[in-house]
């Protein structure tokens, strides 16, 4: 029986859209729309900042991260999101927060495949995803287009229209999922079909609907001829040193069953009835990217048949760059931080996605297939046209995960419907294009006084 005298508890009310857009407009107040184009005024060393940002990695691939930074600014800028997160850090805040990609920069948006082998598109790089304000990951996604713009050689006003296109679509899709229902806004996908049916020229149809063919073609099976050998009999990852390797360290083998146990446990139990039907083979060090160069990724082989390939990729989880910025992670396992952060943003993930650990040294990682229809744009080939369009799908993909992560309707409220934050993010961006060229510029002369030491690939 209740208590007479006791009130019966009751979730609050649920604010309407007009008041959860009227609460962001109100934050406005907090911090104006035009501050945005502030860089901060603190000084930083970026060399120094990389140095730090080094701490744990493998030291004798430390050279060849630093080898692809000096490719060109656009190069440092993806190898230099702790850099980039300083300068975020130290300049005001909306508070604004929602689960962010952390290092959004247009190379890490791209083509992948669906549970139900849907093309999609979207941000295909976690690594350092956290909650934290909205504004810092549409800040850096812009400033990337301005900085590969002016790399490949681009008009400056090509740049600034790229960086505004970006933030224009970013603001006018957020409006549009803050009228969806939330069931609609969590399933609402971005399908490269969709991109293509919608391009502006038929050249562009033609080159979107070309990689979605290809997509189709970039499974574990294709790629197995290239990755595989047999040697004595026994079929194993082949060595391409020092880029593919096995490490010639007893824990690397004497940890693999516990890491692998621990993995699919992560997995849910209709995943593992999947993956029992395949035996692990071998498993390899692979060093990837530019940013993720030194940190430990290896790829796994296991076989469900003679030619029945499947490749899982392993990457160290580490902390994430934004942590002395915005909050320290709820998960003890920066593997899980990454695999939530992506399931969170991403309109639909990788069946066998998943994280584990090793304890000798104790280092976090997350799994997920290495082919699975993943593709990227090719930049160096579009128009300037395409390449301020492919702008404008970045934005998009950008807010509808964001308005999965947070609250579309506040942040469309603080946006508002004129241009003054597709303004200021502009001017921000081509100032720290500016300082990004700097910063580069720092590293090669780190190099040359023999401050950093750095290895260039051949080919």
């Amino acid at each position: 029986m209740p208590v007479a005298n006791k009130k019966a508890k009751s979730n609050p009310p649920i604010p309407a859209l007009a008041e959860r857009m009227a609460k962001g407009k109100g934050l406005r107040a907090q911090m104006a729309r035009s501050a945005h184009a502030s860089l901060p005024g603190s000084r930083r060393d970026p060399v120094e900042l990389l140095q730090a940002s080094n701490a744990g990695r493998l030291t004798h691939l430390v050279p060849i991260r630093y080898g692809r930074m000096l490719q060109s600014p656009f190069t440092f800028l993806r190898g230099s999101a702790a850099v980039m997160a300083w300068d975020l850090g130290h300049r005001a805040q909306s508070r604004l927060v929602t689960q962010l990609c952390g290092d959004c920069h247009l190379g890490n948006f791209g083509g992948f495949a669906s549970p139900e082998r849907a093309l999609l598109f979207g941000i295909n790089d976690f690594d350092e995803t956290l909650p934290g304000p909205f504004e810092w990951d549409i800040a850096r996604l812009a400033a990337s287009f301005v900085v590969a713009a002016r790399s490949a050689g681009s008009a400056e006003r090509i740049c600034r229209d790229a960086a505004t296109s970006v933030v224009r679509a970013y603001r006018m899709r957020m409006a549009e999922m803050a009228q969806m229902r939330a069931i609609e806004q969590w399933y609402h996908p971005l399908e490269m079909n969709t991109l293509a049916q919608l391009a502006r020229s038929a050249e562009t149809r033609r080159r979107r609907r070309k990689l979605i063919r290809e997509a189709r073609l970039r499974t574990s099976d294709r790629v197995f001829p290239r990755l595989t050998e047999v040697v004595g009999g026994r079929l194993r990852i082949a060595d391409h040193p020092p880029l593919i390797y096995h490490p010639k360290v007893a824990a690397f083998t004497r940890e693999t069953a516990q890491f692998w146990e621990r993995y699919v446990e992560t997995l849910p139990e209709e995943r593992r009835v999947l993956l029992e039907r395949y035996r692990l083979v071998d498993m390899a060090m692979k060093v990837v990217g530019v940013g993720s160069v030194g940190t430990r990724c290896a790829i796994a082989l296991l076989m469900a048949g003679p030619a029945d390939p499947l490749f899982l990729q392993l990457k160290e989880a580490r902390p994430s760059v934004l942590e002395p910025y915005a909050r320290k992670s709820r998960y003890a396992n920066n593997g899980l931080r990454v695999v939530v952060g992506q399931r969170i943003l991403q309109a639909a993930s990788d069946i066998f996605l998943g994280w584990s650990r090793v304890e000798s040294p104790r280092v976090d990682f997350y799994v997920r297939q290495l082919r699975d229809m993943k593709v990227s744009l090719d930049l160096e080939t579009m128009s300037a046209a395409e390449f301020v369009e492919y702008a404008e799908a970045c934005g998009w993909a950008l807010a509808r995960a964001h308005a999965k992560a947070g609250d579309p309707a506040i942040i469309a409220g603080y946006l508002g419907r004129g241009d003054t934050f597709d303004r200021a993010v502009t001017d921000f961006a081509v100032a720290y294009a500016d300082r990004t060229e700097s910063d580069h510029a720092a590293l090669i002369k780190a190099v040359k006084a023999g401050r950093v030491h750095a290895v260039i690939e051949e080919g």
